[in-house]
C-alpha cells in the first residue's frame, strides 16, 4: 500500500535485498527527512504501487553503492542495469521523477509502447527478442507463461518485448518485419547495432522453439 512506501532501508543487507527481490527496483538516497526532494520522491512513490520504492539515508548505504545525496537509482533484473536521477538542483518534480521509473521501469517481459521504448532503446543489451501478438487472444496468458520463462534462460542477454497488435502505434513494428496480422503471432529478433534481424511465425509457442530461434540467431 502507498502507506508503507518507500521501505526504510538502514543497512547494505536490506538495500541488497529490497534490490534482489523484484525486478525492478526504485531507491532515493537522502539525508535530509525535511528536504522538499525527499517529499516529491514520497509523492512519486504513491503513485506508482506496482513498483517498489526504497528509501535510505544511511552513509553505508550510499557508499556502498556510490550514490550522492538526493539521487534517485533505478536498478532493473533484465539487462543487469541501473540508471541515476540527480534531483539535487531542485528541479525535478514528483512527475518528472514518475516519467523516469516510467521510462526505464524494463522488465523480464517488457511490454513496448511510446514511453517503454526510449528506454529499450537506451539498454545496453544489443539484442532484442519480440513476441508480436495480439494480447485479447484466449491463448495470451499461456504464451506470456512461457515467454516469461524463456526471458529467465537469457537474462542479461537478450531483452524480452511483448509486441500487441491491436494497437495502433504498433503497427508500423509489425510492418517492419514484413508480417500481415495473419501470420501472428510470431517471434522477432533484432540486433540493434546493424538492423539485422530474424522472423519466426508460430502456431504454438514452446520454450524449446523459443531457445532453438534465439541460439541458432545467435550463432
Amino acid at each position: 500500500s502507498t502507506a508503507e512506501k518507500p521501505v526504510l532501508l538502514n543497512n547494505v543487507a536490506d538495500a541488497v535485498a529490497f534490490i534482489s527481490g523484484a525486478e525492478v527496483a526504485v531507491i532515493g538516497f537522502f539525508q535530509d527527512p525535511q528536504s522538499p526532494e525527499e517529499e516529491q520522491y514520497r509523492r512519486a512513490a504513491g503513485q506508482i504501487p506496482e513498483v517498489p520504492f526504497g528509501l535510505s539515508r544511511s552513509a553505508a548505504v550510499l557508499s556502498h553503492y556510490g550514490a550522492s545525496a538526493s539521487t534517485v537509482a533505478l536498478f532493473r533484473r533484465a539487462d543487469n542495469d541501473r540508471r541515476d536521477l540527480d534531483m539535487s538542483n531542485g528541479d525535478v518534480d514528483s512527475e518528472k521523477l514518475m516519467r523516469f521509473v516510467r521510462m526505464n521501469e524494463l522488465r523480464m517481459v517488457t511490454e513496448y509502447n511510446p514511453v517503454t521504448a526510449i528506454g529499450v532503446m537506451q539498454s545496453s543489451l544489443e539484442l532484442n527478442l519480440l513476441l508480436i501478438t495480439d494480447k485479447m487472444s484466449p491463448k495470451h496468458p499461456e504464451q506470456m507463461r512461457i515467454f516469461r520463462a524463456a526471458a529467465e534462460l537469457y537474462r542479461g542477454k537478450i531483452l524480452f518485448i511483448l509486441l500487441d497488435s491491436n494497437l495502433k502505434s504498433n503497427e508500423r513494428v509489425v510492418s517492419y518485419f514484413q508480417l500481415k496480422k495473419s501470420q501472428l503471432p510470431a517471434l522477432a529478433i533484432f540486433h540493434t547495432p546493424d538492423d539485422e534481424h530474424d522472423v519466426l511465425t508460430l502456431d504454438e509457442i514452446s520454450i524449446e522453439r523459443v531457445q532453438d530461434f534465439c541460439n541458432r540467431f545467435l550463432q
